[in-house]
C-alpha cells in the first residue's frame, strides 16, 4: 500500500488556483503588520498551512490525506498564535483547535467506514466498497464527511470558531484561511459526497446538506451584519459563502438522485464558481483591513475617510471585492449567485416532494441571505472607508495597495471571461456528474443555466455597455451646469443637525438587531460613576454585545459538563495509594466474576 499517490483532478487545480492567488500576495503584504522577527516564524507557519493544502487538494490515500490535513489545520493556528492580535487569541486558536479535532474524528470514522473497516485506504477503493453498503450506513458515512469538512467549513454549529480565532490574526492569515484553506476544506467534501457515496441513495443526505447549508448561511450573514471589527465580519461572511456552494452540493445529490445529471452537473459547476470567486473577493478584503490597520493601528469598522486617503488603486480593489460579495454586478459573485438561483429554479424537474420543498426552502433562504449580504458589505465600504475624518493618519505600504488592485482586477476579468474559463472544468463534470455542463452553460459571450431560452446574462456585454449607460447622468450634469444645486441638511434621526454627526457601525445595524433579536440575544449595559453624590456624574460606560446562539446553548455546557467530570476524575492522579489497591482490588472482582458468570 502506497501512501504517496498524488494526483490533481480539474476540481482540485480550479479550487487551489484561485486560493493560491490571494494567499501568494498575502505573503507580500503581510510584512506591513509584522515586526521582523514575527514575519519570519509566520512565513514558515504559512508554508506548513500552504503544504497541507496541497496534500489536501491532490493526496489518493486516507492516511496521508489526514497528515495533510492536520497539518494544514496546525499551520493555521501557529499562524494565529504567533500574530496574537488579542488577549484572547489563545483560548480562541484552542478553541478552534477542539473544533476541528472533533471534525478530524469524525473523518477518521467516515474513512475507516469507507475503508472497508481499514483494509484498503485508497481513496479509488472508497467508491467501488460505498456501494455495497446499505442506505443507512451511507447516511451515517455522509452525516460524517458533513461534520469532517464542516467544521472546517464553519457550518453550523461550528461557525462560532470563526470570529474568535480570525479575530487573532492578521488581514493576511485571514485571505489564506478563506481562500486556499477553505477551498481545500470544500474540495474534500465534495469529494466525499459526489465521487465517493452512491449517487441512487442520497435523496435524504440532500436534504439534510441543504437544510444545515441554508441555515448556516442565514445565521452567518445575520452576525455579519452586526460585527464592528473587519476580521469577525469577513469570516462570518466566509462562513456564509462557503454554505452556500455546500448548499449547491445537497442540490446536485437531489437532482442526482431524480437521474438528472445535467442539473446535478450544473449545480457541482456553479459551487466551483462561486467559492473560486469568493477566493478572489474574501483575499481584497482581508488584505484591505491589514490596510486598515496599519493606519489606524485596529481593525475597526468606523468612518475614518480612509478611501480617500489610500487611493484610487486601493479603492477599485476594496470596491470590486465588497460588489462581489454582496452580488453586485458584473462581478463574479453576482454571476455565481445568479447560476444558483437559476439552478433552484429548476426543481420543477423533481419529482420527490420533500426534495422539491427543500428547493423551495433553499431558494427563499438565499434570497434573505442576499438581501442581508448586500447590507452588510454597503456597511462595510460606507462606514469603514467613507466618511469625513481629519484626522491625520498612518500611510499604508503601496503592496497592500497593489496586492488589493490586483485582486479587484482579477475579480473583474475571471467574471468578464467566465464563458472562457469555465471550459476547464468539462473533465470534472464529466467524471463526476457524467454530463459536460460547462460546455452548454454558455452560449457566445452570453451566460446561460443551459439552454439560452431560459435565461441568460453577460457579464462581458455589462462592462462594455454599462460605462455607456453611464454618459446619460453625466450629460444631464454637463447640460445643466447653470442650475444651481440645492443643498439640504442631512435627517439626522429627527435630531438638530450637528456636522459632526457620523453613522456608526453599530448605529447602522440596529435595525436588523431589535427586528432579530431572538437571533442576537442583544446585550446593553450602561454603567455611571458619581463623584460623591448621584447629581456629580464622572463617567458613562456603555457595553454590547450580541450573544452566541451554540456557544450559550451548546458548547458551554458540553465545556461545564467536561470540566467536571475531570474533576471527578482527578482522585486517579492523587497519589493515594490506598485509592490505587481499592481500584485495583474492584477491578479483580469483577474479572473473576466474569469468568465465574
Amino acid at each position: 500500500m502506497t501512501l504517496y499517490n498524488y494526483t490533481l483532478n480539474g476540481a482540485a487545480l480550479w479550487l487551489m488556483g484561485f486560493g493560491l492567488i490571494p494567499a501568494l500576495l498575502a505573503l507580500f503584504t503581510a510584512r506591513s503588520v509584522h515586526d521582523k522577527k514575527t514575519h519570519y516564524y509566520w512565513l514558515f507557519s504559512a508554508f506548513i498551512t500552504l503544504l497541507g493544502t496541497v496534500g489536501v487538494f491532490g493526496l489518493q490515500n486516507a492516511i496521508a490525506f489526514f497528515i495533510a490535513w492536520e497539518l494544514m489545520s496546525f499551520g493555521v493556528a501557529a499562524m494565529l498564535l504567533i500574530e496574537n492580535k488579542n488577549a484572547e487569541s489563545g483560548s480562541a486558536v484552542l478553541f478552534m483547535l477542539g473544533i476541528l479535532e472533533v471534525g478530524a474524528i469524525a473523518l477518521i470514522l467516515a474513512f475507516l467506514l469507507l475503508s472497508d473497516h481499514g483494509s484498503n485506504f485508497s481513496f479509488s477503493n472508497f467508491s467501488i466498497y460505498a456501494q455495497t453498503l446499505s442506505n443507512h450506513e451511507q447516511l451515517g458515512i455522509g452525516i460524517l464527511l458533513l461534520i469532517g469538512f464542516g467544521a472546517k467549513l464553519g457550518l453550523l454549529p461550528f461557525y462560532e470558531w470563526l470570529p474568535k480565532a480570525y479575530a487573532s490574526g492578521t488581514g493576511a492569515t485571514g485571505a489564506i484561511s478563506s481562500g486556499i484553506v477553505l477551498n481545500a476544506a470544500f474540495f474534500g467534501l465534495m469529494r466525499g459526497l459526489i465521487a465517493w457515496l452512491p449517487a441512487s441513495n442520497t435523496i435524504t443526505l440532500g436534504v439534510i446538506v441543504v437544510i444545515i447549508s441554508v441555515f448556516t448561511a442565514i445565521l452567518t450573514i445575520l452576525n455579519a451584519f452586526q460585527q464592528l471589527e473587519w476580521p469577525k465580519l469577513l469570516s462570518f461572511s466566509s462562513a456564509e459563502n462557503a454554505s452556500i456552494s455546500v448548499m449547491l452540493l445537497g442540490v446536485a445529490l437531489l437532482f442526482q438522485q431524480a437521474n438528472q445529471h445535467n442539473l446535478a452537473s450544473l449545480a457541482g459547476i456553479v459551487a466551483l464558481i462561486h467559492l473560486a470567486g469568493h477566493s478572489l473577493a474574501k483575499g481584497a478584503l482581508f488584505i484591505a483591513a491589514d490596510g486598515v490597520y496599519c493606519s489606524e493601528k485596529n481593525y475597526l469598522i468606523a468612518q475614518n475617510g480612509l478611501l480617500k486617503k489610500f487611493g484610487i488603486l486601493f479603492g477599485i480593489g476594496a470596491l470590486f471585492g465588497a460588489m462581489s460579495l454582496c452580488a453586485m454586478p458584473p462581478q463574479i459573485g453576482f454571476v455565481s449567485e445568479w447560476f444558483m438561483f437559476q439552478t433552484l429554479f429548476h426543481g420543477f424537474y423533481l419529482q420527490d416532494l420533500s426534495a422539491r420543498l427543500t428547493l423551495i426552502f433553499a431558494g427563499v433562504g438565499m434570497a434573505l441571505t442576499a438581501a442581508i449580504a448586500l447590507a452588510t458589505f454597503v456597511k462595510v465600504l460606507g462606514v469603514g472607508l467613507l466618511g469625513i475624518d481629519n484626522k491625520p493618519s498612518n500611510p499604508i505600504s503601496f503592496t497592500i495597495k497593489i496586492a488589493v488592485f490586483i485582486l479587484g482586477l482579477c475579480i473583474l476579468f475571471f467574471s468578464a471571461g467566465l464563458f472562457y474559463w469555465i471550459n476547464a472544468l468539462q473533465l470534472i463534470a464529466i467524471k463526476w456528474f457524467q454530463f459536460n455542463s460547462p460546455v452548454v452553460m454558455h452560449h457566445g459571450l452570453l451566460l446561460v443555466p443551459l439552454s439560452a431560452h431560459f435565461a441568460f446574462i453577460s457579464p462581458t456585454l455589462l462592462i462594455i455597455f454599462t460605462p455607456l449607460l453611464a454618459l446619460i447622468p453625466i450629460g444631464f450634469i454637463i447640460f445643466n451646469c447653470r442650475t444651481k444645486i440645492k443643498r439640504a441638511k442631512i435627517w439626522n434621526g429627527g435630531l438638530q443637525h450637528d456636522h459632526n454627526t457620523a453613522t456608526t457601525s453599530l448605529t447602522f445595524s440596529n435595525a436588523l438587531r431589535y427586528f432579530y433579536r431572538f437571533v442576537y440575544l442583544p446585550k446593553h449595559e450602561v454603567k455611571r460613576e458619581y463623584r460623591g453624590k448621584p447629581y456629580f456624574l464622572k463617567r458613562v460606560s456603555f457595553h454590547q454585545e450580541t450573544t452566541p446562539i451554540f456557544t450559550k446553548y451548546f458548547f458551554n455546557p458540553v465545556i461545564s459538563f467536561v470540566n467536571s467530570l475531570s474533576n471527578k476524575v482527578r482522585l486517579f492522579q492523587s497519589g493515594n495509594l490506598n485509592f490505587y489497591n481499592a481500584v485495583i482490588g474492584i477491578l479483580f472482582i469483577l474479572i473473576l466474576l466474569s469468568v465465574l458468570f
